[in-house]
């Protein structure tokens, strides 16, 4: 793994904007396209509205990007708390991004259907290649939690690489997750980390005791390239 960290959240942010620029670049070079599973969450949220801010809109081809989501919540649509309202408030319209390029998790289904649709989508966008993603992008929660792999829910035991709901019994609610081995096939995968009430979590998923159960970030690593984590100061001050 490798430690990007800043002495502000604001140098944090901008760093983060300009990696995920960098690897747009690479891939629509390379392949013509770039596909990123992006996360929730109010952290994410400043670095989309940066990456749709008139400084940065135009470092990426977003004609050629596709955007895909990491989890959800089990919610509606436009409903405050759904992922995708968020990201479509902050970046997609802002960019005026196609609605082609964006899948979104169908929760107007019930839980274990809405994964099993988002699953068959993923499958259709990869045409039954390995589904193999450029860029994840990922948080942390206080908890330790990432994406919506959440200590001591089924889903952490999960084998296979595929799209999951899972109910959280403190929230009475269910999400919507990629499995830690779908999300380990990326090619990227980036951790935005930042904050006081970060820095224990942080500390435990990286040099606590091997407990995926209690850590389900530790989950989360790539057999042929580095997970990157970007962190400030705060977050990184027990390492």
């Amino acid at each position: 793994m490798k430690f990007h960290i800043y002495n502000s959240t604001e140098e944090l942010l901008f760093a983060y904007a300009m990696y995920f620029i960098r690897q747009a670049a690479s891939y629509v070079a390379a392949n013509g396209r770039f596909n990123v599973v992006l996360s929730g969450g109010s952290s994410p949220k400043r670095v989309y509205e940066i990456l749709a801010s008139p400084n940065f809109k135009d470092q990426v081809d977003w004609d050629k990007v596709y955007f895909f989501f990491g989890d959800e919540r089990h919610v509606p649509a436009d409903d405050a708390r759904n992922n995708a309202l968020m990201v479509n408030k902050a970046l997609f319209a802002p960019l005026d991004i196609a609605k082609s390029h964006i899948f979104k998790m169908n929760t107007a289904l019930p839980p274990a259907e809405c994964a099993k649709d988002y699953m068959e989508t993923i499958t259709a966008y990869f045409k039954g290649n390995p589904i193999i993603f450029d860029l994840i992008l990922l948080g942390l929660g206080d908890n330790a939690h990432t994406a919506s792999l959440f200590p001591f829910t089924p889903v952490i035991t999960e084998e296979m690489a595929t799209v999951k709901e899972v109910f959280l019994k403190e929230d009475d609610a269910y999400r919507i997750t990629l499995s830690a081995p779908l999300i380990n096939q990326a090619k990227h995968i980036a951790f935005l980390v930042f904050g006081k009430n970060k820095a224990e979590a942080l500390e435990q998923v990286i040099n606590g005791e091997r407990n995926a159960d209690k850590y389900p970030a530790q989950l989360i690593y790539l057999k042929s390239k580095e997970v990157h984590w970007f962190l400030d100061g705060e977050a990184a001050e027990l390492l």
